[in-house]
């Protein structure tokens, strides 16, 4: 390694801790979209982009998103930009600043928005999803700042709203609005995902569809069925259609575990209040991932046959309505940035990294749509949305030299 990333590995390793103040920050500020009853990233923003500022890193930018549900007006996108020596690509790190809501109160073992440090973790609502990610970067470019040497490449430094409901007041609000911010040439990292040791770079989402399916028919006393039509009996055989569909788009693809696509039957609303009653109108939702090779229109198309069979079978009127909708492509196993975050992590961690696709949805997905090769990685244990979940310290020290070999070489 060259002597200049060694000064930069050094001043990781010396501060790596210090990252653990600005979780604690960060953790302390509750940043809930309004959908999970909290008023958005403002005050969390703020006071990030204060201490960013203080420690100086001076140079951040706002990209807003209008908001009028929050008492901020606005859910905040900022960009910190740590120029570089050549004028060819950006190197982004992404990550977001909404937490989701604690969950159940009494499966923490701590108060979940104050820090807990013990045995090299650090506990928290937040604390790896996405905090992890934010101060890894943070870390990276302060390696830079505070040695005062000039990446190679241009840092910019993503802090997003929006991420745990959607994204539009997030990303998709600046691949709509701010397309300028990037370049088919820039090396995008979206620190929201990974592995223990940091060997699998994420390239491939699966299609998602969520699907509301209302049943509407007749009701009737339980013991004159004759007289109804079971919206029950005729969902339940739509529901083990649908799970079907598992057999007919039956493709695999290596890079997801599982290999195939899912149509899973999740959800179910009330239908009755008593046990006598033969439902009129029944509701159920599914959970549907599927490979990419698979279009949305096919697979909507599909179900618009099974749907229909079911109508037909029963006497019934079924009403289908999608939750959420998205395609992604996937960005090449070739990219540049896939082969460069290659040769960083094994640089750094001393592994050969493998690249994988996931059955869930990241901000990547929005950015791949439009051409944008992006990646998600990270070093970390994947306790996102639990309770008392954690963060690994070193491993903020170790992924924050890998963004620094990049931005270096």
């Amino acid at each position: 390694m060259s002597e200049e990333f060694e000064t930069l590995k050094n001043y990781i390793e010396e501060h790596t801790h210090d990252m653990v103040d600005l979780e604690r920050l960060l953790t302390s500020i509750p940043a809930l979209a309004p959908e999970n009853g909290g008023d958005g990233e403002s005050k969390k923003a703020a006071a990030l982009e204060d201490w960013l500022k203080a420690h100086g890193i001076t140079r951040i930018e706002h990209y807003d998103a209008p908001d009028g549900r929050v008492s901020s007006g606005v859910r905040p996108n900022m960009v910190a930009t740590i120029p570089g020596a050549k004028d060819d690509y950006n190197i982004w790190v992404c990550a977001h600043m909404d937490v989701v809501p604690v969950g159940e109160r009494s499966l923490w073992k701590n108060d979940p928005w104050t820090v807990v440090e013990e045995n090299g973790r650090i506990f928290g609502r937040g604390v790896e999803d996405n905090q992890q990610g934010l101060v890894t970067g943070v870390l990276a470019a302060l390696s830079f700042v505070r040695q005062h040497i000039i990446p190679e490449h241009t840092i910019k430094l993503l802090f997003m709203a929006d991420e745990e409901v959607g994204s539009a007041y997030g990303m998709n609000w600046l691949l709509k609005n701010h397309t300028e911010l990037f370049s088919k040439e820039d090396r995008i990292l979206i620190p929201d995902g990974g592995d223990p040791k940091g060997e699998t770079i994420e390239i491939a989402e699966k299609n998602i569809a969520w699907f509301r399916f209302h049943t509407i028919g007749k009701q009737s006393h339980g013991s004159r069925p004759d007289l109804g039509r079971n919206a029950k009996l005729a969902a339940a055989d739509l529901a083990l259609r649908v799970n079907d569909m598992e057999n007919f788009f039956n493709g695999r693809n290596g890079l997801f575990d599982p290999p195939t696509s899912t149509f899973q039957p999740t959800m179910q609303l009330q239908n009755t209040e008593g046990i006598n009653i033969i439902p009129g109108d029944d509701v159920f939702c599914a959970d549907c991932r599927i490979n990419p090779e698979y279009s949305l229109d096919t697979v909507r198309a599909e179900l618009k046959k099974r749907i229909a069979a079911v109508e037909e079978k029963y006497g019934v009127k079924i009403e289908v309505s999608e939750a959420q909708a998205e395609e992604s492509k996937a960005t090449p196993k070739d990219a540049p940035v896939v082969k460069e975050l290659a040769a960083a992590i094994k640089a750094v961690h001393g592994i050969e990294a493998r690249t994988i696709g996931i059955g869930g949805g990241t901000v990547a997905a929005g950015l791949r749509n439009l051409g944008y090769n992006a990646v998600v990685w990270s070093t970390m244990d994947e306790t996102c949305h639990q309770p008392n979940e954690y963060a690994v310290i070193k491993n903020i020290g170790i992924d924050a030299m890998t963004i620094a070999y990049m931005a270096s070489h």
